[in-house]
């Protein structure tokens, strides 16, 4: 990510160097558009920090939707409404450029339901950098957060013609209907937090609208909901001129969903109540402002229970029927259990093993930073939890074959042993540190505890779908007892859906991090989830009554202080007027609530729910090879616009004047039929690169290959090595070399140099030389 992140700064910076070029007004001919870069800012302290030569500019990084001209001939950089002379540069921008463009609107909206935020940014730029009569590819890049789902993209560009791009999602077999459908690199994650799509064509004086939709989760603690959205914006993306007016819209809706008040809302910016009714709250905020934007949008809020207790939960059921475009016409459910905010509500005693890969693509900083994760979930546990630490590769390291008291010394002697053992080579053999673990509790009976796994990976195995079968069948015949598995993967060549359904079997909860960097902070959100349990052994009455049946997820996990819990289905029948649900707690008190059945209302289930239910049935697609079940996901991910393993994401671009884009229905979307479409006149169709995780690489992890955030998202490189490395040059001097200073020179060569400057070319023109140096670094 790191290497990502330092090639985007890279690319802004030089674009910022470029727009020095631009002139401001016609009144002052010396006057030019001069970009500062802002002051570096402090940076966290961190063990494992990256390159200094990134850190000092790392503050570049997109912190708001922006969009950016892609710059590779510096030569179209210019003042689109005043035309100036600019002294010429030779050569080509490799990496291309990106400069800023400047920002003329901004709004936002978010739509908030259960545990999900929808998220609508929509704004209008300017290619305020751009010769009138020249064109540039454009790139827009949203900060997101890891957990979040890119929902759609529409980009209109406002020139001499009308261009209309829109993304859309098919599936994925489609893609090999037809071969004019373009692969590309213009639209992807460029990290596992920031969504990038490069539109081309975008002429200089240009307006270009931008709106993106993506979903991300609420965080959960002590009964409040709260959310921070990236919104803050960099001086340098201000218009000219004072003149120029600049509103700030946002939006900010609440739907409890059962028609419970939304109580205590706090918003960074000054949000004014425009609706307050039960089980709904609306607020707005709009101002003229004289910069925009300078802090990220963060609020938060809390629900009123619909039923309270000495428990302090609360809890709803939602029922809502399908829409005639749905392809699947049975009856939507929906169920939730909130933990509230009772601070003495005590979670279960702990029993835990960790499970930690030591192979060797482990080596450097993914295994240190699971080193400091380890560090701090061992400080957390209370004297009276137990633990022990099992590291494996191609085998097994052992701290303790039975668990150990968290005692000071003893998570003294562990981290010792850490610091010992924690050495990455070799393999990666799961099931044997697994079964080992396993085998410690076998003899667990204290129902006041907990026993507890935590699998840390980053490879794949061939045996995943034995170890799935495996740990099944203990669940069932050692039933309430069976410990929870909870596992994290890192990187993408670990098999992130059998992890899931690993974790799906063994009650447990699924992490990831997909890049060192997140490890830490990742790990610990896991197992501040899995190890706050203070409702266990959840069970559901009547729904076995109900025909044709479908529950997501399929093992009802237990209930933490952090996490909430939400089951979802499909079934046809009459649904019964109240749901029981039943569990116990950490002092054996049994705990049953009953759940009034309520009509969801202003809400669609689907949308709230389809992220979940998509990755659950994608991890059982996978452990089952079902076909029917990897085309299910397909109409899921269409009908809800989530990306999914089985669908691709396609970039349509449409000139207004030869055809308006028809749009086709989310109904209708999985019988595209992509042939048609691309004939189409007025029609072109980009094959964007998948937005899945894949289902691991075997082969990588037995070559202990290091994992990466997959390929370089916006290849920008010459034809060949020499053409890279001329034009590299070239424009790493640009600001040095234009014609004037090519003419000087050649003024002050005595008669000799002359001679010899004209013997080089006649050398070089024999070998047919000549062109190649032309286009490579001269344009008179």
């Amino acid at each position: 990510m790191i290497m990502a992140e330092e090639r985007l700064t890279r690319a802004i910076e030089e674009g910022m160097k470029l727009s020095k070029r631009i002139l401001l007004c016609k009144q002052d001919s010396n006057k030019y558009y001069s970009v500062s870069i802002p002051p570096q800012q402090p940076i966290m302290e961190k063990k494992f920090s990256s390159s200094s030569s990134f850190n000092h500019s790392s503050h570049l990084l997109p912190t708001s939707p922006m969009v950016y001209a892609v710059i590779s001939d510096p030569v179209i950089v210019d003042n689109p409404d005043i035309p100036s002379y600019q002294p010429h540069i030779h050569g080509k921008c490799v990496p291309s450029a990106l400069i800023p463009l400047h920002m003329n609107e901004i709004s936002m909206e978010i739509d908030c339901f259960l545990d999900t935020a929808f998220v609508t940014v929509s704004g209008v730029w300017r290619v305020h950098c751009v010769k009138r009569n020249r064109v540039c590819s454009c790139r827009l890049i949203v900060p997101t957060s890891e957990q979040g789902s890119v929902l759609g993209v529409e980009v209109d560009v406002r020139g001499k013609q009308f261009r209309q791009y829109t993304t859309e999602l098919i599936p994925e077999e489609q893609n090999m209907d037809t071969g004019k459908l373009a692969k590309s690199h213009s639209g992807g994650f460029l990290t596992p937090e920031m969504f990038a799509l490069t539109t081309p064509q975008a002429e200089g004086g240009s307006d270009i609208s931008v709106k993106i939709i993506w979903s991300q989760k609420l965080s959960f603690n002590s009964g409040q909901f709260s959310l921070s959205i990236p919104f803050k914006f960099p001086e340098f993306v201000s218009p000219f001129g004072k003149e120029n007016p600049k509103i700030e819209k946002i939006i900010l809706n609440v739907e409890s969903g059962t028609g419970t008040e939304v109580l205590g809302l706090q918003a960074s910016h000054p949000l004014k109540v425009v609706t307050k009714q039960a089980g709904r709250l609306e607020c707005s905020y709009e101002s003229d402002v004289s910069t925009w934007s300078q802090i990220e949008f963060r609020f938060s809020y809390t629900i009123s229970c619909t039923t309270v207790s000495s428990s302090d939960m609360m809890g709803g059921l939602l029922l809502h029927s399908p829409s005639k475009q749905d392809f699947d016409q049975r009856e939507k459910f929906c169920f939730y259990l909130f933990p509230g905010n009772n601070q003495s509500k005590k979670v279960f005693r702990k029993e835990v093993v960790f499970l930690i890969d030591i192979s060797g693509s482990m080596h450097g900083m993914p295994l240190e930073s699971v080193k400091e994760a380890l560090y701090a979930a061992l400080m957390n546990l209370n004297q009276e939890d137990s633990f022990s630490l099992i590291a494996f590769s191609g085998e097994t390291f052992l701290y303790s074959s039975s668990l150990q008291l968290a005692t000071t010394e003893a998570i003294e002697q562990a981290t010792e042993w850490m610091q010992t053992h924690f050495v990455a080579a070799g393999g990666t053999n799961i099931l044997q540190p697994l079964s080992q673990a396993m085998e410690m509790f076998s003899n667990t009976l204290d129902s006041r505890t907990i026993p507890l796994i935590f699998l840390i990976t980053d490879g794949s195995v061939e045996n995943e779908k034995h170890i799935c079968e495996l740990v099944r069948n203990q669940v069932t015949t050692r039933g309430s007892r069976f410990p929870r598995i909870s596992t994290f993967g890192i990187g993408l060549h670990c098999n992130h859906y059998f992890l899931r359904m690993l974790a799906l079997i063994g009650k447990g909860h699924y992490g990831a991090a997909l890049h060192p960097d997140l490890i830490d902070i990742q790990f610990q959100r896991l197992y501040t989830s899995a190890s706050s349990t203070v409702l266990a052994n959840i069970t559901v009455d009547k729904l076995n009554y109900l025909d044709a049946i479908e529950v997501y997820p399929q093992y009802i996990p237990d209930l933490s202080s952090g996490n909430p819990l939400i089951v979802s289905g499909r079934y046809k029948g009459e649904f019964p007027d109240s749901l029981k649900v039943s569990g116990f707690f950490s002092d054996m008190s049994n705990f049953t609530i009953n759940l009034k059945a309520q009509r969801a209302k202003g809400v669609s289930l689907d949308r709230v729910v389809a992220k979940q239910q998509i990755e659950l049935l994608t991890a059982q697609a996978w452990l089952s090879q079902s076909i029917e079940l990897g085309e299910k996901v397909a109409r899921i991910s269409i009908q809800s616009s989530v990306p999914s393993e089985y669908t691709r994401m396609i970039l349509c671009q449409t000139v207004r004047e030869t055809q308006a884009f028809e749009s086709v229905g989310l109904q209708e979307a999985h019988k595209v039929n992509l042939k048609k479409l691309v004939d189409s006149e007025g029609h072109k169709i980009l094959l964007l690169r998948s937005l899945g995780y894949g289902f691991g690489n075997i082969k990588a992890t037995g070559e202990n290959v290091f994992t990466r955030f997959g390929d370089p998202l916006f290849p920008d490189s010459a034809s060949d090595p020499i053409t890279k490395a001329a034009s590299t040059f070239c424009a790493e001097y640009c600001d040095c070399c234009c014609c004037m200073c090519f003419i000087r020179t050649c003024s002050r060569i005595n008669d000799q140099g002359a001679i010899v400057i004209t013997q080089l070319c006649t050398a070089l023109s024999c070998f047919g030389l000549l062109n190649c140096c032309v286009d490579l670094c001269c344009d008179f």
